[in-house]
């Protein structure tokens, strides 16, 4: 069941993609978690008089025909991609495929793990050998509803990691209070504070010596990676704290402009987590 607040002719492109990317969410993670596979922290439950392949096919079109999806080489069948990436989605969803990516994946000729790379936008061809469970599910799962299964703050899709927030793991609350705060943000600025809010989990794998000089890093994957908004504990509210007093700590060192927007906007979701009751 589609639910807008607003007319869909009002909507900003962005809107409508962040629309659409929530519906996806929301639609995935009813899959997921009858597959046993942790869904989306903040989703919302799913209804729909739709059956879940009409759903699975209508959902993706929703959001692929208004996402910036980009140019692609021309060995790519740009207006195939779409159609044939449904396809191969509700194939996934019939075969059993959310349950073993890895061996839904194997069983997929050459062409069909084209269009998988291609969709995904990965530079190289799939060696599902080579994947990690998930790396290989998040292959299977639309960009905006790819999940960080292992939590350790990174979502893997193929070789890669991304660096998203919110991100699967992020409560509900801390979702509500972050789309409050960057509702009318332009893209370039919101990316910007997304990056700032991973920073712990970036940071503390990065390891200094005594006089704050680098010594070494832990790169993703490895047994001693750590993600420290992971802890049940962590305070959301408590890292908007410390980047104002980051900022008040350098105030003179940072451009005027930049200074008063950075700390409106951390003031601001500040106080939005509050009201939302997030940590």
């Amino acid at each position: 069941m589609r639910i807008e607040t607003q007319p869909s002719s009002t909507l900003t492109r962005q809107q409508k993609q962040d629309a659409a990317g929530e519906q996806l969410q929301n639609l995935f993670n009813e899959i997921l978690t009858a597959a046993g596979q942790p869904g989306y922290a903040s989703a919302e439950k799913y209804e729909s008089e739709n059956s879940i392949q009409d759903d699975i096919r209508q959902d993706w079109d929703d959001w692929f025909s208004v996402a910036n999806t980009g140019n692609y080489s021309t060995e790519v069948d740009a207006q195939a991609l779409p159609g044939n990436y449904g396809d191969l989605l509700v194939r996934t969803y019939n075969e059993g495929g959310y349950a073993d990516p890895q061996g839904f994946l194997k069983s997929l000729s050459e062409d069909e793990l084209a269009t998988v790379q291609h969709v995904n936008r990965l530079a190289d061809p799939i060696n599902v050998d080579d994947l990690t469970p998930e790396a290989a599910l998040n292959l299977l799962i639309p960009r905006p509803a790819q999940i960080d299964l292992n939590y350790d703050g990174l979502t893997q899709v193929g070789e890669g990691y991304m660096i998203r927030f919110p991100d699967s793991r992020t409560p509900e609350a801390v979702v509500n209070a972050w789309n409050e705060t960057t509702a009318d943000m332009d893209p370039m600025e919101k990316s910007f504070y997304e990056l700032q809010m991973k920073l712990p989990t970036l940071l503390a794998n990065i390891h200094v010596d005594d006089q704050g000089r680098y010594v070494s890093h832990t790169e993703p994957g490895d047994p001693n990676w750590v993600n420290p908004q992971a802890d049940s504990n962590y305070s959301y509210t408590g890292l908007t704290e410390q980047m104002l007093d980051y900022l008040d700590y350098f105030q003179y060192q940072i451009p005027k402009d930049q200074y008063e927007q950075q700390r409106a906007f951390y003031s601001a979701l500040k106080q939005s987590l509050q009201e939302h009751g997030a940590r």
